[in-house]
């Protein structure tokens, strides 16, 4: 039974929210973001990089109190304001002929402790830490984990009803995104939406398993240190996007080689064809079409490598992932990457055209080779996650890509 909760979000004034929303941080070139902050007053990249203002690199502590300032600012400018109801946010993105749509509401930290919430990657106890201290010093959560229930009809159609009204907010950023809001405050439609998520048996966090766990940490602390704890007070739960799994967009992360681990083409090749078929493409883009086929670039051609599945052993949900497979035939045995987090020799790439770039990085000396795989499937999330089992880094580059500064959960 997964618990969801209506909250009273903090959100853009309607005629300054296709100026107040961002993509995340880490999305913008240095220079997107400097003249974002430089032209856009309304920016929540001004709350994000509080310390452009004063020409300074700020971080810990300082930095945390300088994001809280920005924060309170925004409210008194009203370029913030807080809804009076506990409310579900519908919210809709459109890019093309795609598009996804869910709702934001708060998830309980009981369920992500009693594992209703599924996890699919480890966590960093260092990073746990400082995001929660982050989370307690400004007091607020701009940017919402991403999770998947299964497709349920009768969701469907409390939010398709929703849908059908005049959207609070209409807009288009300027990478061609169209973002629609809706805001359910209706007490009998909260109910009923509430009502059928208890019969949801699992959320699955697709995006946002740092963002989780601090959540929870700071729950725990939060409990600690308050006498009058009952379990309802907002750090109980954490800001969610909630999406059906028809609707997540999953693409694969390339894998590329600084180099051969002191081999020739020739011994590199030799020691692949253990667990792999080997056919040469030559030098037009080959990707891999279906599981446990890969696409590898070196030395100017193109590789298809189909795994030898009489050679390797398929134990359980783990064993048969695709990012697993690479990892355990080749990347450690042959080419010495232990640690897929912190080896520099390996590098990570995705999206629709990074097999060429891929190419071009290899063309030109930045690497040696290169390996593509097919995407992970949402079936295979969740069959890792059931099990309680871990995938390798950047297994994953899921969509929809949220925005910060659209809804804000205060604690």
């Amino acid at each position: 039974m997964a618990i969801i909760k209506p909250f009273k979000a903090v959100r853009p004034a309607k005629d300054k929210v296709s100026f107040v929303v961002s993509r995340s941080y880490d999305e913008y070139s240095k220079k997107e973001r400097d003249a974002q902050l430089s032209y856009n007053p309304f920016s929540f990249l001004h709350i994000i990089d509080p310390g452009f203002k004063f020409h300074k690199k700020v971080s810990g502590k300082e930095r945390f109190k300088l994001v809280q300032n920005r924060y309170l600012e925004f409210l008194e400018d009203k370029i913030f304001v807080k809804d009076a109801s506990d409310s579900f946010y519908i919210y809709k993105m459109t890019k093309g002929n795609t598009s996804s749509c869910g709702f934001f509401c708060g998830v309980s930290t009981l369920d992500y402790e009693n594992d209703v919430i599924k996890k699919h990657e480890n966590t960093l106890a260092s990073r746990e830490k400082l995001f929660a201290s982050y989370l307690k010093t400004v007091g607020f959560n701009a940017e919402p984990v991403l999770m998947t229930y299964p497709d349920d009809d009768e969701i469907a159609a409390l939010i398709a009803e929703e849908v059908n009204k005049e959207p609070v907010y209409d807009f288009t950023s300027t990478d061609k995104v169209q973002h629609h809001l809706w805001i359910i405050s209706d007490a009998k439609k909260i109910r009923e939406l509430q009502n059928r998520f208890k019969k949801i048996a699992a959320l699955y966090i697709a995006d946002g398993h740092h963002r989780s766990a601090s959540s929870n940490l700071l729950a725990k602390t939060s409990k600690d240190q308050n006498p009058a704890h009952t379990g309802e007070e907002p750090y109980n739960f954490f800001m969610s996007y909630l999406i059906p799994e028809s609707e997540i967009k999953i693409y694969e992360f390339n894998r590329m080689v600084q180099d051969l681990n002191g081999l020739t083409k020739e011994e590199f090749l030799i020691q692949l064809d253990t667990y792999f078929r080997i056919e040469l493409k030559g030098n037009e883009l080959y990707k891999p079409t279906k599981k446990h086929h890969f696409s590898m670039y070196l030395d100017g051609a193109f590789y298809s490598l189909y795994l030898r599945k009489k050679v390797y052993e398929f134990t359980d949900a783990l064993s048969e992932l695709d990012t697993q497979i690479l990892f355990k035939t080749v990347l450690d045995p042959i080419l010495g990457i232990k640690d897929l987090r912190t080896d520099k020799r390996i590098q990570y790439g995705y999206g629709k055209h990074n097999i060429i770039r891929m190419k071009d990085d290899i063309d030109q000396n930045k690497f040696v080779v290169g390996f593509s795989l097919v995407p992970i499937t949402v079936s295979e999330i969740k069959s890792i996650a059931d099990a309680g089992l871990v995938m390798p880094p950047k297994s994953t580059y899921i969509e929809p890509k949220l925005r910060s500064g659209l809804t804000i959960y205060e604690f």
